[in-house]
């Protein structure tokens, strides 16, 4: 199965997904934005597609013009019934391409927070299963995204009531980092630090560092999610 996925920053690559997909003989290629000459495969030739996070917003274009691109590419990928996965920033992307409104949440999320299913998470039961003691996951987001329409509501944390959705079966968005890796938690924080100002779902860099011991757990999932998703 060819695995393609699309990288915003140096910082926030695949993590944990990358051996995972390695170990199991997943084709990888990838679109890096930040490396000039950029180019994006032929949809035929994607089974699967992964966005992941980056801190710049789906609004950007003026500052980011490759994300016109971006989600041109992303919303074929959909509308061709390709397997389609969002991290962060990807499920902010993936849900404006199924027409969501994405904006400012109310609350900044940065540290370790559980989240718990939404009342139709228990209509997608194999996901439910992963979710349903209220896991204590990774979060780095300011922006939140809507539900896009025909998609289900499956997560919620105490911050934001939207945490992930599904479109169909092949399309999963997830608003946090179970991918996170002890490397990729240093390089977000060594280039996020200005994020950490004190408030009420902001940890400090202490805490965060403290919650490490949540990181196991969150790649557990991760690779149930991963075996799922692409079964």
């Amino acid at each position: 199965m060819r695995i393609h996925y699309l990288q915003h920053v140096s910082f926030e690559g695949l993590g944990y997904m990358e051996a995972w997909l390695q170990e199991w003989h997943y084709k990888l290629s990838a679109t890096r934005f930040y490396e000039p000459g950029y180019k994006f495969p032929a949809v035929a030739d994607v089974d699967a597609l992964i966005i992941m996070g980056g801190p710049m917003g789906v609004y950007d274009e003026e500052q980011y013009p490759w994300l016109q691109e971006e989600k041109v590419f992303i919303k074929a990928c959909v509308l061709s019934g390709k397997k389609v996965l969002g991290i962060c920033l990807g499920a902010q992307l993936v849900a404006a391409c199924l027409n969501a409104k994405v904006d400012r949440a109310v609350h900044k999320e940065i540290g370790w927070f559980p989240v718990q299913p939404a009342t139709e998470c228990q209509q997608f039961s194999w996901f439910y299963e992963l979710f349903k003691n209220n896991p204590v996951v990774f979060h780095w987001h300011g922006d939140r995204f809507g539900i896009p329409g025909n998609s289900k509501n499956l997560l919620m944390s105490e911050a934001n009531t939207n945490q992930a959705f599904c479109y169909g079966k092949n399309v999963i968005g997830l608003q946090f980092h179970l991918e996170v890796t002890e490397l990729s938690m240093k390089q977000m924080l060594a280039n996020g630090a200005a994020d950490l100002e004190p408030a009420r779902y902001v940890q400090s860099e202490q805490a965060i560092s403290e919650g490490m011991v949540h990181m196991s757990h969150c790649n557990q999932i991760m690779a149930e999610v991963l075996q799922r998703w692409l079964g």
